[in-house]
């Protein structure tokens, strides 16, 4: 028995240094080299100070600055150490009374559905570009912009598809912002 279970054991250990050790960290250094910026959480700086990540979304709740989809992540909004899924099936009672209050504090009639649900993770990052047209007067009104160079800055910061046919296309909310207050 013994002359089994040593190799077995000695594989095991093998594979679990191998796969579960060195080859994380190659890649995790790999990756550092490669691309810095990415590995490193696609943090963003001004001014010495971290202001945020492009790849998770932000509470944003001033009228001054495009506010992004709903999180699911509670008590928290866009608490990355909660982020998950509601759970909400499109049957869930749950989930239309929500969307139907998000429907009407947003002001009713036809409102962008990434205005009024959350993403899958409940962190995404972007909204869609109806969704940011949407909220171009508020923004130009509380900046005291023309609606015209709010809908202009909107559409630079407009992202197509992924190789142009993956995903949709989309406007990161920090980005947007971060250039409205570059805005002088």
């Amino acid at each position: 028995m013994t002359a089994l279970l040593r190799p077995a054991f000695a594989v095991v250990g093998l594979f679990t240094l191998l796969l579960g050790l060195a080859v994380p960290l190659a890649f995790t250094g790999v990756a550092g080299l490669v691309f810095p910026g990415e590995a490193g959480g696609s943090l963003v700086e001004r001014q010495g100070r971290m202001v945020g990540s492009m790849l998770l979304g932000q509470n944003f709740t001033s009228e001054r600055y495009f506010h992004p989809r709903p999180s699911a992540t509670s008590p928290d909004p866009y608490n990355a150490a909660a982020g998950a899924a509601s759970q909400l099936g499109p049957t869930s009672a749950a989930l239309g009374e929500a969307v139907t209050e998000r429907v009407a504090a947003a002001g009713g009639g036809t409102v962008p559905a990434d205005a009024v649900t959350a993403s899958g993770s409940g962190l995404d990052p972007h909204i869609s570009p109806a969704n940011a047209a949407r909220q171009v007067p508020r923004i130009a009104a509380a900046r005291g912009l023309p609606e015209a160079r709010v809908a202009e800055l909107v559409a630079r910061h407009t992202e197509g598809r992924q190789f142009g046919l993956l995903g949709e296309p989309r406007v990161n909310v920090l980005r947007l912002n971060l250039a409205l207050d570059a805005l002088r």
